[in-house]
């Protein structure tokens, strides 16, 4: 206490040396006091007040909790006497044991007595039913199904509860109501079969089909209501839970297999387009199905059911295990196509599953491969082994009996012998089998015929033939490339494509040419006689040259495009080219003015000859006919000419264009004119030589194919 007033006394000096602070706050120390004095008198008040408040709370305090003693001894005191009243009645307990029984007796007995009417209505109810059942009536038959199975279940129920483990009265009961299990089995065997036929049940009666859909819910009700009444008391009536819901589900998937795999109705030894067959009618049958559940069966079944989408499903997975066991089978090259079309094209194509009327309920994109793409791959992998051996197999046949047909003594069917290769499916890795064996072929075919050329007697039609297969192949693999070959396949088989495309250009140009040689070789006599005495004389070489290329012609206007353009620019350089080489062979020299100008004017003519003829048979092709000619011509106006001293002048015009012209054919050109001494030939040769020379750009060589004869004149060389 001591510490207690000094700190005080501080505390109250600190304050007062806090107030006098300045003197004249000493006129205020009476006020000062004042003040102090009512603070001290409030906190007083407050510290009484509170001091009171404790007191009387510990006053109540000490109240309860004499109260609460109190009340402890008094319950002390009734529990004692509780447990002695306990003791004194446990034998009284024990005595009311047949009490208890008698009571539990008495609630099996009211339930019996409730119960008792169906009990020995029993027999008549069972014939009941049956009849409901067998006329089809199954909401009733299923109504008084429920009434002896509750009947039975509240028996059952009662006397498990008196004694679970009498199991003598549990099976005195099931025994009596043995015919009702009988009559659920019927009632069922009634449900399945219409379920069985649920698609066609829809469409002729579809309240039959409601009323098995609504006798299935009550059986599902009631299997949830005994299945919660086990989990309280561990009974459940004998059969159940039925899960006749689940049953249904089965049966409709067993249905849907069954339609599948009953759709194939030939074998392949009764008809060939067996698979084909099968797949058209599952197509039809399943989109009918599925239209029919869509817009029928859908709405006979709760909403819960989701039976369009269930049935989608079973479909989808039995098409599944059916082209799975199709795919297994030892099937042919055709029959891999047909599987592998419908499995990839026909099933997702508006022809079924994406047929407008089934979505949006069916998406296909949705849907998984039928089978898996190893499947898919096994089989093209075995289609493209059988139809590569086959194709060869074919293709061999196919060539031996075209090198037959080469030698008949009649014309080739449309000139195409192979034309139905168009119709193979043809792998292009195929085709350089064909193509090598082929082009052999026909060089053994033409090199036979040169041996002699009155065998075989059909030489040129089948020449023609042999060209247009060419062409018919080509055409053949681009248009095989664009209809069967993915994009990202060509780039792998462009090499094996242009190296084809090049050995059939090869074949089909042998082919003309070995046609012109067979032409030239008929022209050959005629030819011969061209720059000879006899054509001065007037010959009609060249009109017979014109006669027979135009009659070959006429046979050769048969040849695809574009070798018959080809064939018609290719005869009419050799012609021209055949002409100048006559001239170039110096079998003519002109003994004077007159003769070189009727020679002259002879080759003009000629030329002109060639220029219609050309014409006429490229008419349509767009060929240029008059450059050729026009060399004839040039060369005539040089043998023409009769001032010697303009010579050079012609020549070098004639040089500039056509600069292929050597030394030695203007050598020819002169001899044949037959005034030019030799030195006047080695002075325009050299002169020629050393002027310049600028060719046309568009100029194709032609005189580079040309030979002068060298042992009957010398070499003019510089």
């Amino acid at each position: 206490m001591e510490e207690t007033d000094r700190e005080a006394v501080a505390t109250a000096v600190q304050r007062v040396a806090g107030m006098l602070q300045r003197p004249d706050q000493l006129d205020k120390v009476e006020q000062y006091r004042r003040r102090e004095a009512r603070k001290k008198a409030s906190v007083e008040a407050r510290l009484k007040a509170a001091i009171q408040s404790q007191l009387d709370g510990v006053r109540t305090g000490l109240s309860q909790l004499h109260n609460a003693l109190n009340d402890v001894k008094d319950i002390q005191q009734s529990l004692i006497d509780v447990n002695k009243d306990w003791r004194q009645s446990i034998n009284t307990i024990e005595n009311l044991k047949d009490v208890k029984d008698a009571v539990v007796q008495h609630s099996q007995l009211a339930a019996a007595v409730e119960n008792l009417k169906n009990i020995f209505s029993v027999p008549e109810i069972v014939r009941e039913t049956q009849d409901l059942i067998e006329r089809g009536e199954l909401l009733q038959a299923h109504r008084k199904l429920m009434d002896l199975e509750c009947s039975r279940d509240n028996l059952m129920y009662e006397q498990y509860r008196m004694d679970s483990k009498n199991t003598h009265d549990m099976n005195l009961i099931h025994t009596y109501f043995g015919d009702m299990q009988k009559l659920s089995e019927e009632l069922a065997k009634q449900l399945w079969m219409v379920v069985q036929r649920s698609l066609v049940t829809v469409r002729r009666d579809p309240t039959l089909l409601v009323s098995v859909v609504r006798v299935i819910e009550r059986e599902e009700k009631i299997d949830r209501r005994m299945l919660d009444r086990k989990k309280q008391t561990g009974f459940i009536p004998p059969g159940r839970p039925k899960k006749w819901k689940e049953k249904m589900f089965n049966i409709l998937e067993r249905t849907v297999s069954t339609r599948i795999e009953g759709t194939q109705a030939d074998t392949r030894e009764s008809d060939k387009m067996w698979l084909v067959r099968h797949l058209e009618i599952i197509r039809k049958y399943v989109l009918d199905d599925l239209l029919v559940a869509k817009t029928l069966l859908d709405q006979c079944f709760p909403p819960q059911y989701d039976i369009f989408n269930k049935l989608l499903n079973m479909y989808h997975q039995a098409l599944s295990t059916r082209m799975q066991e199709l795919a297994a089978e030892d099937l042919e090259a055709n029959e891999i196509v047909s599987l592998l079309t419908w499995v990839l094209n026909t099933y997702k194509s508006t022809e079924m599953m994406g047929n407008s009327e089934l979505s949006p309920e069916v998406d296909v994109n949705s849907l998984n491969p039928l089978i898996s793409q190893n499947v898919v791959d096994q089989l093209l992998s075995k289609y493209m082994s059988t139809l590569t051996s086959n194709i060869i197999g074919w293709l061999r046949k196919a060539l031996e009996t075209d090198k037959k047909d080469w030698i008949k003594e009649t014309e080739p069917e449309n000139l195409v012998v192979l034309e139905n290769l168009q119709k193979q499916y043809i792998s292009v890795c195929l085709m350089p089998f064909l193509v090598h064996r082929y082009k052999d072929e026909a060089q053994l075919y033409k090199e036979e015929h040169l041996k002699n050329r009155q065998y075989p007697q059909c030489y040129v039609q089948y020449m023609i033939a042999v060209i247009n297969n060419c062409q018919t192949f080509k055409e053949s693999i681009i248009s095989l490339k664009r209809k069967y070959l993915k994009i990202e396949m060509e780039d792998t088989l462009s090499s094996s494509h242009a190296s084809m495309d090049a050995t059939l250009d090869i074949i089909a140009k042998e082919g003309c040419s070995s046609l012109l040689d067979e032409v030239f070789m008929d022209l050959e006599p005629h030819l011969n006689e061209l720059m000879t005495k006899k054509w001065l004389m007037g010959s009609n070489a060249v009109g017979t040259i014109c006669v027979t290329v135009e009659d070959y012609f006429n046979d050769f206007a048969r040849i695809k495009k574009p070798y018959k353009k080809t064939m018609t620019i290719e005869a009419h350089r050799r012609v021209v080219v055949e002409y100048i080489r006559a001239i170039m062979l110096k079998r003519i020299s002109f003994k004077n003015a007159e003769e070189r100008k009727e020679g002259a004017e002879r080759m003009i003519k000629e030329a002109e000859q060639f220029r219609f003829l050309f014409k006429k048979l490229a008419a349509g092709s767009g060929e240029d006919t008059e450059g050729l000619c026009d060399i004839i011509e040039a060369i005539a106006e040089v043998i023409k000419l009769t001032d010697p001293s303009l010579l050079y002048l012609e020549v070098s015009t004639l040089v500039s264009k056509y600069p292929d012209i050597r030394d030695d054919h203007i050598a020819a050109l002169l001899t044949v004119r037959g005034d030019a001494s030799r030195d006047m030939k080695q002075t325009i040769i050299e002169t020629l030589d050393q002027g310049p020379s600028q060719p046309n750009p568009n100029y194709v060589p032609i005189f580079k194919e040309i030979t002068v004869p060298t042992l009957t004149v010398p070499k003019l060389l510089k």
